[in-house]
C-alpha cells in the first residue's frame, strides 16, 4: 500500500483504492447500502457499483445480498478490520506528513556559542519545546567559526552566532545587540570605578578568547582598543567565558566582554562600563541559504518573537 497516496496494491496488477476501502467499511458497518450511501454522501447505485468493482478486483465476494438483508461473507468479515487498519494508517501517515510540512515534528540540530546561554536564548528554547513538543532538539556548543562551517556542510540546521563572519552560503540575521564591558580583578585600582575609558587598559595584560573562535568576534574589541591608541597585550588565552572571568578574578589580567558575561562573573572579578565605546556585540541566528524546511523557519519565528519581547513569554 502507498499510505500517502490513494491506492492499495493487492496481487498482480490489481489495485484497490482508498475510496474502495472507505465504501466497503461503511457498508460493512451499516449492513445497508442506502444508509451507507447517505453516510458517504453518495447515491446508492454508484456505491453498489463501486463495491462490485472492488469484489471483482479482489476476486472474492465481500457481501451476501438478498432482497431483505445484506451481510458480510466470511472473507468480508475477515477483511473489514484489515481495511479499517489500512485507512487508519493512511490517515495517520497523511497527518504526520502534514505536520512535517508545518514544521511541527522532526528533529533540529542547533549549534550555539556558549555566551548565548547568558542571553534570552534558554528561555526561547523553553518556549519552543513547549510549542513544538514533538520536535527533537540536538544541541551543540561551539565557536561561531565552527558553527558556520557546520551550517555550510549541512551538519547543523540552525546556528546561534556571536559576531559571525560572513559566509556566501549562510543567511544570518540579528537577534540582539549588547554593549561591551571591561573585566578587572576586584582588588585592582580600576575596580573602584563604575565606568572607565578603554585607554585606561593600555598597560594591562589581557585574558582573551582565541582568534579561531571567529575573526569578527575577535577583531571587534581589538578594533576599539586600537581606536584608543593601543593594541591589547594578550597574556593568556582561554576558551570559555567562565574561565576568562575566573582568571581575571585571580589577577591574571583584564578583559573585554559582552554585557551578558556580567551574569557569571565571580565576586573577585569586577565588571565595569565603558565610556565612549559605541561598538556592540551582535547575537545572530543563522541557517544555510539552501534550507527550505518549515521546521527551521518555525524555530526562527519562536526565537525572534521571544527575543523581541525582551525575553518574556506571552501571547502575540
Amino acid at each position: 500500500m502507498d499510505r500517502g497516496g490513494a491506492k492499495v496494491e493487492t496481487r498482480g496488477e490489481t489495485r484497490i483504492e482508498l475510496r474502495h476501502l472507505r465504501y466497503f467499511v461503511a457498508v460493512a458497518e451499516e449492513l445497508h447500502f442506502g444508509r451507507a450511501a447517505a453516510r458517504l454522501n453518495l447515491a446508492q447505485p454508484p456505491l453498489s457499483q463501486q463495491i462490485r468493482q472492488m469484489e471483482e478486483l479482489l476476486g472474492f465476494a465481500l457481501f451476501v445480498r438478498t432482497s431483505r438483508a445484506v451481510r458480510l461473507t466470511a472473507a468480508g468479515a475477515a477483511y473489514v478490520e484489515r481495511a479499517r487498519r489500512l485507512l487508519r494508517a493512511a490517515s495517520h501517515d497523511i497527518d504526520e506528513v502534514r505536520r512535517v510540512a508545518k514544521g511541527e515534528v522532526g528533529s533540529l540540530r542547533i549549534g550555539f556559542v556558549g555566551s548565548s546561554m547568558l542571553t534570552a536564548l534558554p528561555g526561547a528554547l523553553q518556549v519552543y519545546c513547549a510549542e513544538y513538543p514533538e520536535v527533537a532538539l540536538e544541541l551543540t556548543e561551539a565557536y561561531s567559526a565552527r558553527i558556520l562551517e557546520m551550517l555550510e556542510d549541512g551538519s547543523l540546521d540552525v546556528g546561534i552566532l556571536r559576531d559571525g563572519d560572513e559566509s556566501a552560503a549562510v543567511h544570518a540575521e540579528l537577534l540582539l545587540e549588547e554593549p561591551y564591558i571591561a573585566l578587572a580583578p576586584a582588588r585592582h585600582a580600576l575596580a573602584r570605578r563604575r565606568r572607565l575609558q578603554v585607554e585606561m587598559l593600555r598597560d594591562e595584560p589581557f585574558v582573551f578568547y582565541p582568534k579561531s573562535a571567529g575573526n569578527r568576534a575577535w577583531e571587534k574589541p581589538v578594533a576599539f582598543c586600537e581606536a584608543a591608541g593601543f593594541r591589547p597585550r594578550i597574556a593568556q588565552v582561554a576558551p570559555h567565558w567562565l574561565t576568562i572571568v575566573s582568571l581575571v578574578g585571580a589577577g591574571i589580567g583584564v578583559s573585554l566582554a559582552p554585557e551578558c558575561v556580567r551574569r557569571i562573573a565571580p565576586a573577585e572579578c569586577a565588571c565595569l562600563g565603558l565610556k565612549g565605546v559605541e561598538t556592540r556585540s551582535r547575537v545572530e541566528i543563522a541557517w544555510n541559504k539552501a534550507e527550505t524546511r518549515p521546521l527551521v523557519e518555525r524555530f526562527a519565528e519562536v526565537v525572534r518573537r521571544f527575543v523581541g519581547r525582551g525575553g518574556k513569554p506571552g501571547g502575540d
